[in-house]
C-alpha cells in the first residue's frame, strides 16, 4: 500500500504559472506513478505541459501493463482540467501513436505537434518533445528499440537494488544515470543534443525550450539560448516549474516513498535580459 502522507497532515499545495513534466512513461512497471501522484496533488499551475513520453506505447505493445496508480495519474490530470488548469500534451516518440490526432481535444486536454510557453517576463519558450534530434530515433529506429530494451532492463535490476537499499536505511540511487554519467559517447550525446535543440530554438526565434526525451533535468544557457529539460518521472522524479513570481526551478520529488511526500528544489537564477535573435 502507498503512503500519502501521515493522519490529519496534509501536505501543503503550491501552486505555479506553469508546471512542465515528460517521460512518466505510463504503461511500464518503471513509472514512479505513486510518487508523481502525490507531486500532482501538491503543485497545482494554471498551465500544465506534458512534454512527450507520457505513455509508453513501445512497452505496451510488448506486454500490456497499467495498474491502478497509472489509471490515477490520469484521471489527476483530467481532473486538472475540469478544475481549469489549460493542459497542453505535446506527444514523443514512446507515444507517437497520440501524433496522429496532433490539433483535436480529449477530456478538454490539447493535442498538438509542439507548443510554445510565453514566460511572466516576456521571453518565449518552444516546447518540443526532442526526439527529432535523436539520430538513433530518427535513422534507425530499430536500434531504438534494442535500446529501450536494454534501457528497461537496466531498471529491472535498479528496482531490485534499491528495495535492498531502502531495507538498509540507504536513498534512491539510479544504476542508468550512473552508467551514462561514465559512458563517454553519452555524454557527448546528451551535449550535442542540447546544442541542436537550443540552436533549433534560436532559429526559430525563441528565446528558449522546454524539452524531455533524454531524462536529464538541466536548466542553463546555450549561447544565449534558456534550455530547459524537466527530466523524467523513471529515474530522477522531476518537474520543471514557473513559478508566479516568473523565476524557473526543478524540482526532484523525494526518493523515499515512505517518508511524508515533500519535495528537494534546486533553484536556478536566470538572466531577466531577453537574448538577441539572430
Amino acid at each position: 500500500m502507498r503512503r500519502r502522507g501521515l493522519p490529519n497532515q496534509p501536505t501543503k499545495v503550491m501552486h505555479y504559472r506553469a508546471v512542465f513534466i515528460s517521460d512518466l512513461h505510463l504503461g511500464t512497471p518503471g513509472c514512479q506513478a505513486d510518487a508523481l501522484l502525490d507531486f500532482l496533488k501538491s503543485h497545482s499551475s494554471d498551465h500544465l505541459y506534458l512534454v512527450g513520453d507520457i505513455i509508453d506505447g513501445w512497452q505496451l505493445r510488448r506486454k500490456w501493463y497499467w495498474p491502478q496508480a497509472h489509471n490515477d495519474v490520469v484521471q489527476k490530470i483530467l481532473r486538472r482540467v475540469r478544475k481549469g488548469c489549460h493542459v497542453v500534451y505535446v506527444p514523443g516518440n514512446h507515444d507517437e501513436f497520440a501524433r496522429d490526432f496532433v490539433d483535436h481535444h480529449f477530456g478538454g486536454i490539447e493535442v498538438v505537434e509542439e507548443a510554445s510557453h510565453t514566460m511572466l517576463d516576456g521571453r518565449r519558450l518552444w516546447l518540443v518533445h526532442g526526439d527529432y534530434f535523436d539520430a538513433v530515433v530518427k535513422y534507425a529506429k530499430w536500434l531504438a528499440y534494442v535500446g529501450d530494451t536494454l534501457y528497461e532492463w537496466t531498471l529491472r535490476l535498479n528496482r531490485h537494488f534499491n528495495r535492498v537499499r531502502r531495507r538498509m536505511g540507504l536513498p534512491y540511487w539510479s544504476l542508468s544515470a550512473y552508467l551514462k554519467s561514465k559512458v563517454k559517447k553519452a555524454l557527448n550525446f546528451v551535449t550535442d543534443f542540447e546544442n541542436a535543440v537550443a540552436h533549433e530554438a534560436l532559429k526559430r526565434g525563441y528565446q528558449g525550450v522546454v524539452c524531455g526525451h533524454i531524462h536529464r533535468a538541466e536548466i542553463r544557457t546555450i549561447d544565449g539560448v534558456l534550455y530547459c529539460n524537466d527530466g523524467d518521472w523513471v529515474e530522477s522524479r522531476s518537474a520543471l516549474v514557473e513559478h508566479v513570481d516568473g523565476r524557473l526551478e526543478l524540482i526532484y520529488w523525494d526518493q523515499v516513498l515512505d517518508d511524508l511526500p515533500h519535495a528537494k528544489t534546486a533553484t536556478v537564477q536566470l538572466p531577466v535580459a531577453v537574448p538577441e535573435v539572430v
